[in-house]
């Protein structure tokens, strides 16, 4: 089987186990979080090294969303004033790429706009640290579980292909 065809089958089955432990159990994990983890998995290089990477900077990310909008929500500026609050504190995200564990820009990118999304989108009080925070281990902890997701698809695929490769040697 080929490598596409094997990604297929095995995404898809797992896409479904995905959808019903965020559907399904009442977890609270979101879904969309889960396969934005997933996609930063490939995105980030599909191998065992990207799980720490995704997880690292999925949590950076998600650590400066929250505090930005905590600011945002102490401060109750205007839009100019929140404008400026995001663009610093993106500022402060893309900097943390100076240290090793932090270079993997693009999966803070997304742990940071996951966190605020879902913030901003749920009703979340960005100014009570408490109910921020739980809003985002939530994201978080959805993120790295899709990471994972997308760890077990990619071997999941690895084994159709290497059987369908024994198959035709036989």
């Amino acid at each position: 089987m080929n490598l596409i065809n094997a990604l297929a089958i095995s995404i898809g089955v797992l896409a479904s186990v995905a959808t019903y432990l965020c559907l399904g159990t009442g977890l609270g994990l979101q879904v969309w979080a889960l396969f934005i983890g997933w996609g930063a998995y490939y995105h980030t290089g599909g191998t065992a090294a990207s799980i720490s990477k995704c997880a690292i900077n999925h949590a950076w990310g998600a650590v400066v969303a929250t505090a930005a909008l905590f600011v945002v929500a102490t401060v109750g500026g205007s839009v100019a004033v929140t404008s400026i609050i995001v663009g610093l504190s993106v500022v402060v995200l893309v900097l943390g790429a100076h240290l090793p564990a932090l270079a993997t820009i693009p999966a803070a990118v997304y742990g940071y706009a996951a966190t605020a999304g879902f913030a901003l989108l749920s009703g979340v009080a960005i100014g009570d640290l408490v109910a921020s925070a739980q809003a985002t281990v939530m994201v978080l902890v959805s993120m790295i579980i899709g990471t994972l997701f997308g760890f077990v698809s990619e071997k999941g695929a690895g084994l159709l292909t290497a059987k369908s490769d024994a198959a035709e040697a036989a």
